[in-house]
């Protein structure tokens, strides 16, 4: 029996996701070395990207091929602007600057919106099952390392307590099972969260070297 979508996406992007979660951005946040400003630049670049990811899911949402995964209370885009105006202010959309990767990487989505859409399901799998599953954590992280307030600059991370998080798991998860898709189509699915990982890597080294880290100029991993 071939392997499902959500069986393929895991296993094949794996090493991808891997080198992601490993890059010197993410070592930064994970270790309380980000400042206030990166980290707010990353905010900024992560709400253009998903701008577009969701404007595209909401103009194709009765579409089968994407409809599973559709889900609004995953979406983020509005729970950064919240953060970005909590923790930077209400300038943030004119003076945090967007990196060339974030340009790309929006400039992809529009361009499926208009020509494959049902390859949106890779970069919704990226984002989505990511912020689910280690969301809480670095909700944690951010909340002590860069001192916030309760409650305060941490919109991006809430998806409800954490029965409500399993159920949005479950629900998107299911989601990945019921898209009717050929092997074909699969393997282009597949190809495109690849795609998007590799999307990402670049990002967070053009927002490492912005952020001033140490290793960023030297190419370290």
């Amino acid at each position: 029996m071939s392997a499902s979508l959500a069986e393929r996406l895991r296993n094949e992007t794996r090493d991808l996701h891997t080198e992601v979660e490993r890059s010197i951005l993410m070592r930064a946040l994970l270790s309380g070395e980000l400042s206030l400003a990166a980290y707010c630049m990353l905010l900024r670049n992560l709400h253009a990207i998903y701008l577009a990811l969701e404007a595209a899911l909401v103009r194709h949402a009765a579409d089968a091929a994407l409809a599973a995964v559709c889900i609004p209370a995953l979406f983020r885009s509005a729970a950064l602007a919240r953060d970005l105006t909590d923790l930077y202010g209400a300038t943030w959309a004119r003076t945090v600057v967007l990196q060339d990767a974030t340009r790309l990487y929006v400039a992809r989505l529009r361009q499926l919106q208009e020509t494959d859409p049902a390859l949106l399901v890779a970069h919704a799998y990226v984002r989505y099952l990511g912020d689910l599953s280690g969301g809480q954590l670095l909700k944690r992280i951010v909340v002590k390392n860069l001192q916030m307030p309760t409650g305060s600059g941490t919109a991006f991370y809430d998806f409800g307590d954490a029965d409500a998080t399993q159920v949005l798991i479950h629900e998107f998860r299911a989601g990945l099972e019921d898209i009717p898709a050929h092997e074909a189509r699969i393997d282009a699915i597949v190809a495109e969260a690849k795609r998007a990982f590799e999307l990402h890597r670049t990002l967070f080294q053009q927002l490492a070297l912005a952020g001033g880290l140490a290793e960023a100029s030297t190419g370290g991993a």
